[in-house]
Parts: C-alpha cells; sequence; structure tokens
C-alpha cells in the first residue's frame, strides 16, 4: 500500500503520541492504523494485550496500584491508544513529559452506541463455560479495570454517558491548549495539520464497525 507521505518516518525523530482519551469506541482501531500509517510505529492498542499474553499480568497490576516503569514498557512503542493505555494517562504524561497527547471525542450518544455494542457487550459476555486461563486472566484484567474502575459495574447509559464525559473533561482540564481534540470523522486534515506531517494520499482507515469488532473480538475475548 503506498500512503503519499511525503516526509519519511524519520522525520518523526523520537517524537510520541498518546491518545490519552480515546476510550474504546471512539474509533481507536482506526486512530492506530492512522497513525502507523504516519510513521508512528508500532501503535499500542489492546490488539496488542490477545497478541502478547504476558502483559495482561502487567496491566492487571498496575490497575491494582502496583509501580510501572512506563518507558521500559512501552518504550519501544511509537504510539499508544484505547484501553489499558488511556486508563492510565495521568501516569503516562508524567513518563513522557515530551510526547503529544490527543483526546479522541465523539457525540456521547453516539460513543454510547458503539460502546455498548462492542466492548461492553463482551464485558458482559458469561464466563461460566470458558476453560482458556488466559481469556479468564484477561477478562479479569479488563472487568476491572473497565468495569470496576471506570464505570463502577454500573452499565446503566446514563452512568456510562456520565463516566466518558467526566474522563474528557478531565483529559481537557490536565492538558488545556496542549491538546488536540479529535474525531476520527474527521479524516486527515486536523491529524496531519497537528504534527505536522503531510497528508497521505490514501484514504483515511475506516476500521472496526461493530460487526468487524463482534466477529474479531468476542471469539478471543471467550478463547474459541
Amino acid at each position: 500500500l503506498r500512503i503519499g507521505l511525503a516526509r519519511p518516518a524519520s522525520h518523526l525523530g523520537q517524537q510520541r503520541l498518546l491518545a490519552v482519551g480515546a476510550l474504546g469506541g471512539g474509533g481507536t482501531l482506526s486512530l492506530k492504523t492512522a497513525l502507523e500509517m504516519l510513521g508512528f510505529s508500532p501503535c499500542y492498542h489492546m490488539m496488542e494485550v490477545f497478541q502478547n499474553p504476558s502483559h495482561i499480568r502487567v496491566w492487571d497490576d498496575a490497575a491494582h496500584g502496583q509501580p510501572m516503569d512506563w518507558k521500559a514498557f512501552l518504550g519501544s512503542y511509537r504510539a499508544a491508544v484505547d484501553w489499558p493505555v488511556c486508563h492510565f494517562w495521568r501516569e503516562l504524561r508524567e513518563a513522557f513529559p515530551n510526547a503529544k497527547f490527543l483526546l479522541t471525542e465523539r457525540d456521547p450518544e453516539s460513543w454510547y452506541k458503539s460502546f455498548s455494542q462492542t466492548i461492553q457487550a463482551v464485558l458482559q459476555i458469561d464466563l461460566e463455560n470458558v476453560t482458556d486461563p488466559l481469556r479468564l486472566e484477561h477478562a479479569g484484567m479488563a472487568r476491572y479495570m473497565i468495569g470496576e474502575l471506570t464505570f463502577g459495574n454500573d452499565y446503566t447509559k446514563e452512568n456510562v454517558i456520565a463516566a466518558y464525559k467526566a474522563h474528557n473533561e478531565a483529559v481537557k482540564q490536565a492538558f488545556g491548549k496542549d491538546l488536540l481534540v479529535y474525531d476520527v470523522k474527521q479524516g486527515w486534515g486536523p491529524l496531519c495539520a497537528w504534527l505536522g506531517v503531510a497528508v497521505p494520499a490514501a484514504e483515511f482507515p475506516r476500521t472496526n464497525t461493530t460487526e468487524d469488532f463482534l466477529a474479531r473480538i468476542a471469539p478471543m475475548a471467550v478463547g474459541k
């Protein structure tokens, strides 16, 4: 695939980009793909956890308050989006003070529809017949970090949207004008302008529809 990037990845040096506000359901896989096309590769995403089972315990320990060497753990990644990363935006801001940070934000009703049909649906899968220890470990980590710590195990629409709004507002207040608030529907323009890179010739990636997510993630989540 030729993306027509005018400046090679070396132009970016060691610049890092962290999408600290990119709660799942906000186009994070599209954003991951887009960032890697722009040279911010590799980009950490929840998919990395599925592909690297040893990461499950690391994230679970971090969620339970164990100290983390963020530079050692994420040092080989040029960017990071989605859970589990977005849960630790305060810690990552301290660990990577020179990184650029963005917040993906969409209409709360639209975000809730996506989240409730994808991530929430997977978090609420009945695990009674799941025997794969890795899948159970992953489910335990995700249900604690996302279900308990983020939403207080209250998946009512009102609570989930309130938590989403509170997260976004906290990020905005913390970063102020240094933050890019971005919706993937905006495509390349605002993202490339903020990063100071040329707009690729390729179309902005549109990935991970509800159907795609359920077909790919749900089987992994239950070990099928």
